[in-house]
Order: C-alpha cells, then sequence, then structure tokens
C-alpha cells in the first residue's frame, strides 16, 4: 500500500472512531467527537457566535447546534464551548421576560470574561418586536437567537418564556428551570468558579 493509501485507511478509520462514540441521551450532553475543527489554544476566547470553538476537544451535542440571531446573522454555538452557558428563554410580549432583562443584562457584564450568556427569544414574538425588544431593553450587548421555530427551545425541552438552561464548562446541563435574580447570580457564580 502507499503512502496516500495509508494514509487515507487512518483517515476513515479515525473518522469511524469518532462517529462511534455514544452522547448521554438523558441530558443531551454529548460524549463523544466531532468532526468540527478545533481552534488553536488562546488566552482570549472567541467572542459567543464568532469564528470557533475557543478550546480544543470535541464539542459537546448540546453546543451541536446553530441559528439565526435577531439581527440576522448565522450564529454557530460551538463557539460557546470551553466556558459555562446562560440560555436565558424570552419572549418580546413577556412582562416578566422585560422585567428580567435588567438583571440579566448585569449578569452578562460582571461574568463576560467567565461566562457567555445567549438570550433565545421566541413563543411567536415576531422579527421586528424581537428587536425592538432587545435594543428596548439594552441588551443588544450579548447574542440574543430569533428563534420563533421553536428549534432551540425545543432542543432543551423548554415549553415557557422566561426560563434559563445553564451549561457547564463541558457543555452538561447543569440547571433547567426559572430563577429569581438572586437565585441567578448564585448559580452563576459557582459556574463560574
Amino acid at each position: 500500500m502507499t503512502g496516500a493509501g495509508r494514509a487515507g485507511a487512518l483517515l476513515v478509520a479515525g473518522t469511524l472512531a469518532l462517529a462511534g462514540c455514544a452522547t448521554d441521551a438523558g441530558t443531551g450532553a454529548g460524549t463523544g467527537g466531532s468532526t468540527t475543527p478545533a481552534a488553536s489554544p488562546s488566552s482570549t476566547p472567541a467572542p459567543a457566535g464568532t469564528g470557533t470553538p475557543a478550546t480544543t476537544g470535541a464539542v459537546p451535542e448540546t453546543l451541536r447546534f446553530t441559528a439565526a440571531t435577531v439581527t440576522g446573522e448565522q450564529f454557530d454555538a460551538a463557539t460557546l464551548h470551553g466556558r459555562p452557558v446562560v440560555l436565558w428563554f424570552w419572549a418580546a410580549w413577556c412582562p416578566r421576560c422585560r422585567a428580567a432583562a435588567d438583571d440579566v443584562a448585569r449578569l452578562r457584564q460582571s461574568h463576560a470574561d467567565r461566562v457567555h450568556v445567549v438570550g433565545v427569544a421566541g413563543l411567536d414574538s415576531g422579527e421586528d418586536a424581537m428587536r425592538e425588544f432587545v435594543t428596548g431593553q439594552g441588551i443588544d450587548g450579548f447574542v440574543n437567537l430569533a428563534d420563533d421555530k421553536g428549534e432551540v427551545w425545543r432542543r432543551f425541552g423548554v415549553t415557557s418564556q422566561e426560563y434559563y438552561v445553564l451549561l457547564d464548562a463541558a457543555g452538561k446541563v447543569a440547571y433547567k428551570g426559572t430563577l429569581t435574580p438572586g437565585a441567578l447570580r448564585e448559580r452563576v457564580a459557582t459556574l463560574a468558579g
């Protein structure tokens, strides 16, 4: 077998080995490999939703999705890999979400270097209302996804607004549910370490 033939066989064997890795169906957290190229290590992680994942290694199943932002850009959740993540599910017409926006924005500011915060708008909010909510509530300092079709909501089993899904740095679901502002700060402080 030629050198090129051996290299091709090794590539196929490696791909098959990665494809055979299992996931934890109970939490959706992946334990398997990824064919997503890993970024080289860096002291400054890539901003959420841009570039390549901030750390090397396999991207967990929970972060293997893409979505559009409320401003129309494409977002790749794999870029969140390596740090804890707060997913805040909100609706533009929701008074509780409006009331929580300041707390979420402050949380993002106080943990910007250690925790990613991503808003996930949906439940028939409508594109214009989503953009107005983000601008009007001052939450344009972090990524907000436009998910009126509910794809990200279903992915995490979310059925109501003003809801949080917290992921640890490995991408495992650490908490799902509603939280008071104080409880949210405590849980995020624990995740941020």
